[in-house]
């Protein structure tokens, strides 16, 4: 492929190199690689200044041979229907590494929720739901919070879906715990990253966590809680950067303090326990364990030259381009991919979701007990597939997800 990649180019790319070393078809690619259903809506809002805005939204639902779709609700500027094509593909491709009884599917609204007011993101949902309630539902496709939403938008969504089909707290998950939500859901994405991150620095790289220099590209849901989750397991977090800015301190950052920091802020930039950086320095940032939990995208070919660091895991979706991976294996930097690294997310969501349908509720320990072992057989999973096909960790991960899936698709009879 001739110039840098889109990321939906990357994920097909990436879908055909695993089946390759299954030995799949042509054609059984081309139905793992093609959505079962994609929705545009158009969703007039009136603003609070009076004015009409029509906003775009999308829901695509990828594959669901294994159980009904979950996915992501994005709200971000660059929401387009490639990239929420991009993302259902990776749901299918995660829920089925970490074996949970689902497929994927993702949606989005092309829009700065930064910009809108309370009143009109709730608006903005409402009519969303309301114009995709048809192909939503407990047994069909399940949304959950992704960037730039949050519990209380799946509050809204629950209630909206709710006007049509009765009340229904199983429709969508990542809800406040007072309607329905589960414990744990603050903390299980980021806890994901940083258990999957110590399985490949220590049992397979064999390597100590505890000092280990750790930089982190975002620092949203995802990259403070897993900087939460390291620093407890004795990794020092070197440096941080996001959009605003930029911070690095040798000795380790204090994740708790530049949390609160950022809650008043909103940038990890004027913090004072560390000092400032230049964001686009972070990729030569010496370190041990690089994690970008950002955007997709971030970790080109520039980046990866960069990059000083002896490992890579993927805390967001799609952050490495195909280019900027091929330098990383040439120099020899492995890459735990994001459909093992990121699950814990939708891990804690299925979790919640089989709470919600059973209505009986487990204490945080328990959620975060069951979350830990699904990533760790997952993890385990994956490395034997690594072993088998002598092939990158992605590549292992893919082609353990394409297996089942197919496996699916063979047993339905299609």
């Amino acid at each position: 492929m001739a110039g840098r990649t889109t990321l939906l180019e990357t994920v097909n790319h990436q879908v055909d190199e695993a089946a390759g070393l299954l030995g799949l078809p042509a054609d059984l690619r081309e139905l793992m690689k093609t959505p079962y259903r994609e929705v545009t809506v158009t969703l007039p809002v009136r603003m609070d200044d009076g004015t009409l805005r029509v906003f775009r939204g999308y829901r695509v639902q990828h594959n669901g041979v294994r159980g009904p779709q979950m996915g992501g609700l994005r709200y971000h500027p660059g929401v387009d229907p490639d990239e929420i094509r991009a993302l259902a593909s990776l749901m299918t491709w995660e829920t089925a590494v970490v074996n949970l009884p689902l497929g994927g599917a993702m949606g989005g609204i092309q829009c700065d929720p930064a910009r809108l007011s309370g009143h009109e993101l709730e608006m903005l949902t409402r009519r969303y739901i309301s114009k995709i309630s048809m192909v939503l539902g407990p047994t069909r496709d399940v949304p959950m919070p992704d960037l730039g939403t949050d519990a209380r938008t799946m509050a809204w969504a629950m209630d909206e879906y709710g006007r049509k089909n009765g009340h229904q707290p199983a429709c969508v998950t990542g809800k406040p715990l007072e309607l329905g939500g589960s414990r744990g859901a603050d903390s299980a994405a980021g806890r994901g990253v940083a258990l999957c991150l110590r399985e490949a620095w220590e049992g397979v790289l064999g390597h100590s966590l505890p000092g280990a220099r750790v930089v982190l590209q975002g620092f949203g849901h995802v990259g403070s809680q897993a900087a939460r989750h390291l620093a407890a397991l004795g990794a020092r977090v070197v440096a941080v950067a996001d959009l605003g800015g930029a911070v690095r301190r040798p000795e380790g950052l204090d994740p708790t303090a530049l949390a609160t920091h950022v809650r008043t802020h909103a940038t990890v930039a004027g913090f004072q326990g560390g000092t400032a950086m230049d964001p686009a320095a972070l990729w030569a940032e010496p370190c041990d364990i690089l994690v970008p939990a950002a955007l997709g995208g971030v970790l080109d070919e520039t980046a990866a030259r960069a990059v000083q660091a002896g490992l890579v895991v993927e805390g967001a979706h799609g952050p490495t381009t195909l280019e900027g991976e091929r330098i990383l294996q040439a120099r020899g930097i492995p890459v735990l991919p994001d459909i093992l690294a990121c699950a814990g997310g939708v891990t804690l969501a299925y979790f919640e979701w089989v709470q919600n349908l059973q209505q009986a509720f487990w204490d945080e320990g328990e959620v975060l007990a069951r979350v830990d072992r699904t990533l760790l057989q997952a993890f385990a999973d994956v490395r034997a597939q690594v072993e088998q096909y002598h092939c990158s960790w992605r590549n292992g991960a893919l082609a353990l997800a394409l297996s089942r899936v197919h496996a699916a698709n063979e047993l339905r009879g299609w």
